[in-house]
């Protein structure tokens, strides 16, 4: 019920109220604003772009999937935020992966995950991907993709609904607009710390 609410609350305004200040300062700042101009940091403006055209990549691997697939249906509609699945893992930011993940299957996941151009996040959806599920005790399967690939969001449920895997597709958005990514500061800085 509680997560429902959240969900149907925030999907009449993606962006909340209290984050507008992220991308527009106030007006009584700076005089640039007078004039006409709009002045944000160029941070704040490349992750609310980013959170505005998320593609995800479904790996479904189990019941989860018809979940993920009613999400993006008419009733929740996963569009109005920007968020188009993709088929090919080469157009994808955000694979979500929805179902039981079999030790079989894990170095495809490994392989689909390495496609994905960078910045990339991954949403695990479903306890058996979370950490085994049902199957947890079973030799066959991996207890919890975060040992494949990293994990920014984790959906709880068995099945979880449709309204949580947009509940934390929405979590990601928020996760995607705290952070600091701009594309050549990460890298210039990672090699800076290779050469010190």
């Amino acid at each position: 019920m509680g997560v429902i609410q959240t969900v149907s609350g925030l999907m009449h305004n993606p962006l909340p109220d209290d984050r507008v200040g992220d991308i527009l300062r106030p007006e009584g700042e700076n005089p640039l604003v007078e004039q006409g101009f709009v002045t944000t940091s160029f941070d704040a403006l490349w992750n609310w772009a980013r959170t505005g055209s998320m593609w995800p990549m479904t790996f479904g691997l189990a019941c989860c999937a018809v979940e993920m697939m009613h999400a993006g249906a008419a009733r929740l509609d996963l569009d109005r935020y920007g968020v188009v699945f993709r088929p090919s893992p080469r157009q994808s930011d955000v694979m979500i992966v929805a179902g039981t993940l079999v030790n079989k299957m894990a170095p495809a996941l490994r392989k689909v995950y390495d496609q994905m151009p960078d910045p990339k996040w991954v949403i695990s959806m479903g306890s058996c991907a979370n950490g085994g599920g049902y199957y947890h005790y079973s030799y066959a399967v991996v207890r919890g993709c975060d040992r494949i690939v990293p994990v920014d969001v984790y959906v709880p449920g068995c099945p979880p609904t449709a309204e949580a895997l947009v509940y934390g597709i929405l979590q990601l958005q928020k996760k995607i607009r705290r952070n600091e990514t701009h594309p050549f500061r990460s890298k210039e800085s990672a090699a800076r710390g290779a050469t010190a």
